[in-house]
């Protein structure tokens, strides 16, 4: 509906601009003021001031008079603020929006017939996932989200860097070194916390052992890295292996967020079916080009970029970014677009990929990328595990942990009558702990730096998480204490103000997912999902539900706390934070 009356709004100022004899191609259409009885505002009157050679009002006038709001079904009337055109909705609006909303799929967009592949995380299998890569899997799954729900045929994978030095190194370690060299015991009962001391081990070794050790080993690394680009079968199975083991530890930490993943895939696929070796010759015969320094590079400088991208060693192996390269063309030849979810640590990496492939032939405008800024931790605020950093699942362990104080402390009394058990009060924790977590990361502009802080993020009052969470927990509660939701109601006794500004911001869902997904910005249904809350409070205030005067009344407004629960619901399953039902 929100989107209907954005055409009828934007036709109507169209028709009356070419009446003025007047350009239509920026209409202004815009958020009216709060205290302004209206869904749109249109500041296009400044814009025509050299035009009309009139002030602003008087333009607005006049564009407010040419429009006849009988001609739109949604438009109930056309009025001036100073220099603005505001334009109300009709009853016809609220009504159609109360009943698509109570349908429990409210917001999904119709399928667009068009395919995704979201990369994100990516992380190297060397060890436990670290809470400052936090970001990418939880705007990434935020992003696999959202594009599905916007009507894309969308996958979400995990490309696998299995055939770097890294990989290899701890491939030599774990076949050399056993248990009793190892750290005494791993720091968490999980595969990649168990391997890690390995791959730890073995890096020691190569900066402490003496030279004639290193060099031994340091010939059993090189022969494993040649055995892959050689394609031998043992060199695979010996990384993969170690590679194996380790991801599915790192699948069952990210799992916790939730981020699930249609695909792991892994770069070595594209050495042993040839892609790499046939790239490779194509960029070679590029008239961008170089052999310097003992390399194969291009040269971007036409691109705008100085420094130049190797694909190929002397001793003729590949680089990560070689075999990326083959990896995205493989991505073109299956999916109609393509997006990854990078740290701005990998930026000039993703613009030399990007130019590299426009050299290739590619169509780049299929490719996009989501760059990010990394989670700090306040200093001092959480331990550390064996002096190892903090792991992702030591922030989920903390932030439960928070969470259920804060859930007790609000609910002894109904704990103490039974009303809620043990098993309650853990389900809530962690749906609010994790959801505490994804929502404070989610909610922040990809490119902004963020410290995560957890009294702002578990602030059940603040513009957070529990926030949110608690609007379709009450919602949840009035419905069922109504016990049923009535089928046919009367749309035209939600007149007051707080009824009419929770059903235009509901109305408002479809049009955030439409825009969020075209920008690729989960973080805008963040802000909407605050503003949501804000008002569907103020509602709650102001407007009894269960004992509103008359039945009529109280089944119209129960009707609007049913569309409530979806879009609330929904909204946050975008973002991938729970919905509990009781809090």
């Amino acid at each position: 509906m929100f989107r209907s009356l954005r055409a009828e709004v934007a036709d109507a100022l169209t028709s009356a601009l070419s009446d003025l004899d007047c350009p239509t191609e920026d209409l202004g259409i815009e958020e009216p003021p709060e205290d302004v009885d209206a869904v749109f505002a249109s500041s296009v009157a400044f814009r025509l001031v050299p035009e009309l050679g009139r002030a602003p009002p008087e333009i607005a006038g006049e564009i407010a008079e040419r429009i006849d709001p009988d001609e739109y079904e949604y438009v109930r009337e056309v009025s001036t603020q100073g220099p603005y055109v505001n334009v109300a909705a009709s009853d016809a609006y609220y009504a159609d929006t109360l009943e698509a909303a109570r349908d429990e799929r409210y917001g999904e967009l119709p399928d667009r017939q068009t395919s995704v592949v979201v990369e994100h995380t990516s992380a190297n299998p060397t060890g436990p996932v670290h809470v400052g890569r936090a970001r990418n899997p939880i705007i990434g799954d935020a992003l696999v989200r959202l594009l599905g729900f916007a009507g894309y045929d969308v996958e979400a994978h995990y490309y696998v860097n299995d055939a770097g030095r890294q990989m290899a190194v701890f491939t030599w370690a774990y076949e050399t070194f056993d248990e009793s060299d190892l750290e005494a015991e791993p720091a968490r009962d999980r595969i990649e916390y168990d391997l890690v001391r390995y791959y730890r081990i073995g890096n020691r070794y190569l900066e402490e052992a003496d030279e004639e050790a290193v060099a031994e080993a340091e010939a059993e690394i090189e022969s494993i890295m040649r055995g892959l680009e050689t394609g031998e079968e043992e060199a695979f199975e010996r990384v993969g292996e170690v590679v194996d083991q380790v991801l599915g530890g790192m699948r069952e930490c990210l799992s916790r967020l939730p981020a699930e993943f249609d695909e792991f895939v892994k770069e070595t696929r594209f050495m042993r079916d040839g892609s790499v070796d046939e790239l490779i010759e194509r960029l070679r015969v590029l008239d961008a080009a170089v052999y310097e320094d003992d390399a194969w590079q291009l040269d971007l400088e036409s691109y705008g970029m100085e420094k130049k991208l190797v694909f190929l060693r002397a001793d003729d192996t590949s680089l990560y970014t070689t075999r990326d390269l083959a990896h995205h063309e493989w991505k073109f030849a299956n999916y109609d677009r393509a997006v990854t979810v990078l740290g701005e640590d990998h930026k000039l990496q993703a613009e030399q990929l990007e130019a590299a492939l426009d050299m290739l032939g590619n169509d780049t405008d299929r490719l996009d990328s989501v760059i990010y800024s990394y989670v700090n931790l306040p200093e001092g605020k959480m331990s550390t595990r064996r002096g190892t950093g903090v792991q992702l699942d030591d922030l989920l362990d903390e932030a439960i942990e928070r969470a259920r104080e804060e859930v007790e402390s609000r609910m002894d009394d109904r704990i103490r009558d039974d009303d809620l058990g043990s098993e309650d009060v853990e389900r809530i924790a962690r749906q609010v702990g994790v959801g505490a977590v994804r929502y404070d990361i989610v909610s922040k502009q990809p490119t902004k730096a963020i410290t995560f802080e957890w009294d702002r993020a578990l602030d059940f009052e603040a513009q957070s998480a529990p926030y949110v969470q608690y609007v379709h927990a009450r919602c949840c509660g009035i419905l069922a204490e109504a016990d049923t939701v009535p089928g046919t109601v009367d749309p035209d006794l939600l007149g007051t103000p707080e009824e009419r500004a929770l059903l235009s911001v509901i109305a408002r869902l479809p049009a955030v997912i439409e825009s969020a997904a075209a920008d690729h910005e989960p973080h805008q249904v963040a802000t909407y999902t605050r503003e949501f809350a804000e008002t569907f409070n103020a509602f709650y205030r102001e407007c009894p539900v269960l004992t509103a005067d008359g039945s009529g009344t109280r089944d119209a407004r129960l009707a609007l706390v049913a569309a409530a629960r979806h879009t609330v619901a929904n909204a946050l399953f975008v973002l991938g934070v729970e919905a509990p039902k009781s809090m």
